[in-house]
């Protein structure tokens, strides 16, 4: 029996079904209007608001929001004080911002291979390519499948390198039952709206070091001593200093409000997500050719994406399934890329990469949305199902 779609919430329009739309609505528009209507629309107390609830939602003692992830990483990154001459170890399987982080504080991204079950870095993956001048490693969360970050931390601790986590994809995943980010030196977020919950644009890093929290406030807003909201507030003039070459990274207020009303629905976007995604296995299970995403064994994902990996008895490659699927109406997305392999990487050195490539060349991404209707899903897997009977 068909389900509707959750009560209250407007399905997509159309006959389309997209890979992706975020769960917005009335609450979030009247927070943004709100936060016009105030008067006070840049960095402000919305956005300090925001940071709170987020660092106590992680389980972080701090909470710097920013544009985006890739701004959040590079602040992560000049945090630790990276530069020309040390190499910082990352998966190639990831979006290219993991890479590029690396390379705008002058560091060189070293690619590192994957497990296949989770598309993540492993302690082995990492000391394959790890190397005297490795001074970090960046890790990521891929598609919400919670890295083992635990066995990464241990590594890394016996190592004498600090880890970041890339946790663009991670709100609502666990591992170990706490949260991702908990406990992580440094760890980047990301709420663009293919994110599970999202400001538009936007981004995040979260850390425990209040030393770290003050200078990444200085930086992402030209490096000054004091905020623009700290000196509107005050009664007295303030003369402002810059102590440093910053950066233009601020988040607005207008974003922070829909953050928030976002942030109040993680709980039951993560638990309409994983209901998708466990309704996805058992209609998937009996077609051939097609590996879906699970859950690792230290923890829980958020299925930010429900990606498959056809496997060697799937009658056609995933290009052709996509546009199978294109045809059908239905909107699919290539796999995550491998980053060694874009253009702005050619030339780049990087050791063998199997899985990574692998991964890259046969996965693709399925609509997963917290609207999406079982008919939508039944149609879906319809499709795959057809296809793969030849």
């Amino acid at each position: 029996m068909s389900t509707p779609h959750p009560a209250g919430v407007p399905a997509p329009g159309g006959d389309r079904i997209p890979v992706m739309v975020p769960w917005l609505g009335e609450e979030e528009a009247r927070a943004a209007a709100d936060a016009v209507l105030s008067g006070w629309v840049a960095q402000g107390p919305r956005v300090a608001a925001f940071e709170r609830a987020f660092a106590e939602r992680v389980g972080a003692e701090h909470g710097i929001a920013v544009s985006s992830c890739t701004t959040a990483l590079h602040l992560a990154l000049i945090a630790l004080e990276l530069g020309p001459g040390d190499e910082v170890v990352v998966p190639s399987l990831s979006f290219i911002a993991t890479a590029n982080a690396v390379r705008y504080v002058g560091a060189h991204p070293v690619f590192a291979d994957v497990e296949e079950a989770t598309g993540n870095l492993t302690p082995d993956t990492v000391d394959a390519v790890r190397t005297p001048r490795t001074r970090a490693v960046l890790a990521v969360h891929q598609g919400g499948v919670p890295a083992d970050v635990h066995a990464l931390r241990a590594a890394c601790a016996d190592w004498g390198v600090p880890l970041v986590e890339d946790a663009a994809c991670g709100i609502g995943a666990t591992v170990g039952g706490k949260s991702v980010g908990h406990g992580a030196l440094l760890a980047a977020w990301s709420f663009h709206p293919r994110k599970v919950i999202t400001t538009g644009e936007g981004g995040m890093v979260t850390t425990d070091d209040a030393q770290w929290a003050e200078r990444l406030r200085r930086l992402r807003e030209h490096g000054m001593n004091v905020s623009a909201a700290q000196r509107h507030a005050s009664s007295k003039p303030i003369a402002e200093a810059y102590l440093e070459v910053g950066y233009n990274y601020r988040m607005t207020d207008i974003q922070a409000a829909v953050g928030l009303v976002q942030l109040g629905k993680l709980d039951a976007i993560v638990a309409r997500r994983r209901e998708l995604a466990a309704r996805y296995e058992q209609l998937l299970a009996d077609v051939p050719g097609l590996r879906p995403v699970r859950d690792p064994g230290h923890g829980e994902g958020n299925f930010q994406s429900y990606w498959v990996l056809l496997t060697g008895d799937h009658p056609v490659g995933r290009d052709e399934l996509l546009a199978v699927l294109a045809e059908a109406g239905i909107s699919a997305r290539r796999g995550i890329m491998a980053s060694h392999l874009e253009p702005a990487y050619a030339g780049h050195a990087a050791a063998p990469l199997p899985v990574s490539e692998r991964i890259s060349r046969d996965s693709l991404i399925l609509p997963l949305f917290h609207t999406m209707t079982h008919d939508q899903q039944d149609r879906v897997v319809a499709v795959l199902r057809a296809r793969a009977a030849g």
